[in-house]
């Protein structure tokens, strides 16, 4: 390595600049060597300024969006608006199957367990074609045709959960006899 250098040097001999700079050179090259640490001061205060800016920018528009969103009526405030007793008579249907429901899932056993299953499955089916009448409603399909709909399709909820609670109750009744006959 050392021979590389000496080489290196023997080379380069005779070119190297050994004048002496003007006079004033020093205070130039601090002048020079001071601007451009300003400015690269400036340039570094500046580049939190844009990332910053674009981040303000982002939570102006999400407080924009969550304010427009807070205003909008639900689909439940939007049909009372429409019908109040057609919201009414949602509430005590829903109510009415809510209470039915628990009544089916405390009812479940093992031998009835598939009955219950296939009720809920029948019934998010009742209750997404509910929703596509409650959008048609809302935007402003034929309403005594849909309000007669909606109701439809709670009377329908209800008896399917009567129905299915009557077989649950039938079952049990059929088990117990059974189990009453069976001697040990």
């Amino acid at each position: 390595m050392e021979k590389d250098l000496d080489k290196l040097f023997g080379e380069l001999k005779g070119s190297f600049d050994i004048k002496v700079p003007h006079e004033g050179h020093e205070e130039r090259f601090i002048d020079k060597l001071n601007a451009s640490s300003q400015k690269s001061m400036e340039r570094k205060s500046n580049s939190w300024m844009r990332p910053l800016a674009i981040a303000a920018s982002i939570a102006a528009l999400l407080a924009i969006g969550f304010v427009a969103l807070q205003n909008r009526p639900t689909h439940k405030e939007q049909l009372a608006e429409i019908s109040p007793e057609a919201a009414n008579t949602e509430f005590y249907f829903a109510s009415l199957i809510e209470e039915q429901i628990k009544e089916l899932q405390e009812e479940s056993t093992p031998e009835t367990q598939r009955m219950v299953d296939d009720t809920m499955n029948q019934l998010n089916k009742l209750e997404v074609d509910y929703q596509a009448l409650e959008k048609d409603l809302l935007d402003g399909g034929n309403n005594k045709m849909i309000l007669s709909a909606m109701i439809t399709n709670f009377q329908t909820r209800i008896d399917l959960l009567k129905e299915v609670l009557d077989k649950i109750e039938t079952i049990k009744i059929l088990k117990q006899s059974n189990d009453e006959n069976y001697t040990i």
